[in-house]
């Protein structure tokens, strides 16, 4: 009951001066709002940043060709074409550690269908790099291992051929035809949206890899493989494997480098995750601070109360309360108002983090650990800044303290 008088004395001295109370937790609103909604923005781009590497693919691995040197000039990666067919059928009778295996030709080139045309990708693939890429078909069907062996003219196109050519129509059954060979539409891709570098990956054709590398490439150039490991943990094995076995393909010796290069989703992600914590951490950092601050004003605010209500102090001490019972008083006035701070700040900065989220087009996550360590370290503010002006108010010397005007 006694906690219970202290609690209610507390917050009748706080409304009695309203203001004072809203300059004294605006430090802790603005701490508290700014660590929540920065944390929840930052957490927001790791997912975003995770989504976009799980639609490049399951447990993906990436295969390059090498580059190029021609008198002592260097080229950039890829610039020399060193995979083969071979190394794919190499890989797929001796690699124990991949699950999927598919080249990829790349070409460019103009697409003409009823009247539109739209330039874009052309990937040629085989069946399975369904599975690697996790792509979805949302109309029609994938490729399949016939239309590879085939080299049939059948094509599948994402969301952004479908609104260019074809005005957001089904245009399974429909003909495009590319560098005026003319392609059959099978399908049509689910949608994947941009990845971390801006580009639409569904701006993309895919055709059998054999009908793209014969009937639109030159016939012998593969500019990359992929692949996917069987499972997460056997990725560096896998990658191990892929070294070992493209290098006997080659016939590379152990003096000469590969001329390949292999890459996984792994280090992608790194990559891109490192740079949103640090600038996650820094900005709540700078969040922290201003806590930081907020707790200041609170024990600034509070010297001044304890000056303001010196006789109060001093009344209460002569008719018999006691120091320790002063002490609890400002101590609970503290932490109710930082308290109050935590609350309105938690809520302000789920607000600010949503409406951010909305306008930048970025998700927002909400760690329930996070906000609650929030409401705790904007109570212990309290406590902790409040001690002191707590502490210089339970010592006051009654007479002293009714005399003061």
């Amino acid at each position: 009951m006694k906690l219970k008088r202290f609690i209610i004395v507390a917050t009748k001295s706080i409304l009695r001066n309203k203001m004072r109370g809203l300059l004294t937790i605006l430090g802790v609103i603005i701490g508290v709002a700014s660590v929540v909604s920065l944390m929840s923005l930052g957490q927001g781009s790791q997912a975003d940043i995770e989504a976009q590497v799980a639609s490049l693919g399951t447990n993906l691995i990436m295969i390059h060709p090498g580059s190029s040197n021609r008198r002592g000039v260097r080229g950039g990666r890829g610039s020399k074409p060193t995979l083969k067919a071979k190394d794919i059928e190499y890989l797929r009778k001796n690699a124990s550690t991949l699950q999927y295996i598919s080249p990829v030709i790349r070409e460019n080139g103009q697409l003409v269908a009823g009247g539109q045309n739209w330039n874009t990708s052309i990937f040629g693939v085989t069946e399975e790099y369904k599975e690697i890429k996790n792509y979805e078909v949302t109309s029609g069907k994938f490729i399949s291992a016939k239309d590879v062996k085939g080299r049939k003219k059948v094509a599948l196109v994402g969301k952004t051929i479908v609104d260019e050519l074809f005005n957001g129509n089904d245009p399974v059954g429909s003909s495009i035809r590319i560098r005026n060979v003319p392609f059959k539409v099978i399908g049509v891709l689910g949608e994947k949206g941009t990845n971390s570098r801006g580009q639409d990956q569904d701006d993309i054709v895919i055709a059998p890899s054999t009908s793209v590398m014969y009937r639109l490439g030159d016939g012998e150039t593969i500019h990359e493989i992929v692949a996917s490991a069987i499972s997460d943990s056997k990725m560096d094995v896998a990658q191990q494997q892929i070294e070992t076995l493209i290098r006997k393909s080659h016939r590379l010796s152990e003096s000469q480098e590969s001329d390949f290069h292999i890459f996984d989703q792994t280090e992608i992600k790194e990559h891109a995750t490192s740079i949103t914590s640090t600038m996650t951490l820094l900005l709540s950092a700078i969040a922290g601070v201003s806590l930081l601050v907020g707790g200041i004003g609170i024990m600034n605010i509070m010297l001044v109360s304890v000056t303001e209500r010196t006789r109060e102090i001093g009344l209460r001490l002569a008719v018999g309360a006691r120091p320790k019972d002063v002490l609890i008083q400002f101590l609970i006035e503290a932490t109710i108002l930082s308290v109050m701070g935590g609350v309105i700040g938690i809520l302000t900065g789920l607000a600010i983090a949503y409406a951010l989220g909305l306008a930048i087009g970025s998700s927002v996550v909400v760690d329930t650990q996070m906000v609650l360590l929030s409401f705790l370290f904007s109570g212990g503010v309290g406590i902790f800044f409040g001690f002191y002006p707590a502490r210089k108010a339970a010592n006051l010397n009654p007479i002293e303290a009714l005399r003061h005007e």
